[in-house]
């Protein structure tokens, strides 16, 4: 832990901008496919990578992350964006979006236990109680945002697909400040894309979804926000959660980055005119009382 906590605010950062891309993504996903999304926001995040790349260093691609670094960066990128988002798109097809993001939940615990498994992490007690209280709020926001309890009869492969998403985004965080090293997270961000775009073309030519893409790509409304959420998620998001995790554990950069659920309830009753009940409030506070002892407790 740093005395700046300089990995800390950049996982906070990194919620932010998730919320910005779910916001953009979930009108987007209305009139286009996730799958189809999938491809086109991290098609267009490489794009952004390059350029930016390009216009710092005077080379559009990473030269001083070295073949261990490519290696476990790429095996990052294709459990975290291909493995770990199959998955989650899959429940919310089967059990909705609520449930799926009450499983992602999971995420910030089984990073914990993945850093210490793969590259022997440890958690402080004081740190641990700082990260429950935030998954705590976190899992009251997500329990009542429609209003009813949880309850344990729904598809378990449902919830097998749920516990996945929150498996491949834990194990791909930590592969991530495995290969990462001290490279540059930009740098370290493009390879982990390169790589996810290349699992999508491999998937999308065995699923025959290329028509579905080209209607995608036409639908310009729909494109620009895609555009927008890419921007704000794969290109600025994911390169600074790798600032995060350089900075700090897997496990507390994780449990930052779990905000979004909470950050986005604001935003969504102005944009789509969600009702905000007392449970969300109360939730959020819990969550941020966590945040709090993460800063200035540990």
């Amino acid at each position: 832990m740093t005395g700046s906590h300089t990995g800390e605010i950049a996982a906070l950062i990194t919620a932010i901008l998730w919320t910005c891309t779910a916001l953009a993504f979930e009108v987007a996903s209305k009139k286009v496919g996730s799958l189809v999304i999938n491809l086109i926001r991290l098609s267009l995040a490489l794009l952004f990578y390059t350029v930016f790349l390009w216009i710092r260093d005077g080379n559009p691609f990473p030269s001083e992350i070295n073949q261990h670094g490519w290696f476990w960066l790429s095996v990052s990128g294709l459990i975290g964006f291909i493995f770990g988002d199959y998955c989650l798109i899959k429940a919310y097809s089967l059990i909705g979006s609520r449930v799926a993001n009450l499983l992602m939940a999971l995420a910030p615990p089984l990073t914990a236990l993945f850093g210490f498994l793969i590259i022997n992490e440890y958690l402080s007690i004081k740190q641990g109680a700082g990260m429950l209280t935030t998954l705590a709020g976190i899992v009251m926001v997500i329990l009542y945002r429609s209003g009813k309890i949880f309850r344990l009869h729904y598809s378990m492969k449902g919830i097998l697909y749920g516990i996945g998403g929150a498996v491949g985004q834990a194990i791909g965080l930590v592969f991530s400040k495995y290969g990462m090293q001290q490279a540059d997270p930009f740098s370290a961000s493009q390879v982990r894309v390169i790589a996810g775009v290349c699992g999508y073309l491999i998937l999308f030519t065995l699923l025959n979804k290329w028509d579905k893409l080209l209607s995608a790509v036409r639908h310009w409304s729909s494109f620009k926000l895609i555009a927008i959420g890419s921007f704000f998620g794969p290109f600025l998001g994911v390169s600074f959660s790798l600032l995060a995790i350089k900075y700090t554990s897997t496990a507390i950069a994780s449990t930052f980055m779990a905000m979004v659920p909470v950050l986005i309830i604001a935003p969504a009753a102005v944009l789509f005119h969600e009702k905000i009940k007392w449970k969300d409030v109360m939730g959020a506070l819990i969550a941020v009382g966590g945040i709090v002892l993460l800063f200035f407790w540990t």
